[in-house]
């Protein structure tokens, strides 16, 4: 089991103990796609969704998330979140959705700026539903973090375009 930080020696999971990690600057940066009609993105564009403003509410669900990771992830720590940046770009047939996640602790947040991109990618996929059930959720990855023991990490650039 050597390796396997959230296995005990025993074989079973457990969560890993950050006690004796120093506290520093920690940033994570994810992005992530939902591909639609391009009626359905005229009618977020336009502000026509009979549910709401779809933009700002995910953009409120993507926060939302980052703070509640530790909650739907099990082995996540809970995190003192100190900002929550989710920004959306409107593409030809897709909305890209890009998360920023900082923290001043023992542990990354990598898996809250992920969680950040899924929930608001999935919160507009619920608001719009009714005009198109056909929009998929994909490429949603890492795209940078730095801070902690394993330093800096950039994805090369367009790795996720596909």
């Amino acid at each position: 089991m050597d390796g396997f930080t959230h296995i005990d020696p025993s074989g079973n999971v457990r969560m890993v103990d950050v006690s004796d990690k120093p506290t520093t600057d920690r940033v994570a940066v994810a992005s992530g796609r939902i591909f639609m009609k391009a009626e359905t993105l005229a009618m977020i564009r336009d502000k026509a969704m009979k549910k709401g403003n779809v933009i700002e509410t995910a953009r409120i669900a993507g926060v939302m998330a980052a703070k509640k990771t530790s909650e739907l992830i099990p082995m996540c720590h809970p995190l003192a979140i100190r900002h929550v940046q989710v920004d959306f770009e409107m593409e030809d047939a897709a909305i890209r959705i890009q998360a920023m996640v900082k923290v001043t602790d023992k542990t990354g947040v990598e898996m809250e700026a992920l969680t950040a991109v899924a929930v608001a990618a999935l919160t507009i996929y619920d608001m719009c539903k009714a005009v198109d059930r056909g929009m998929v959720i994909g490429h949603i990855g890492l795209i940078e973090k730095d801070g902690g023991a394993s330093g800096s990490y950039q994805r090369p650039i367009g790795e996720l375009a596909r």
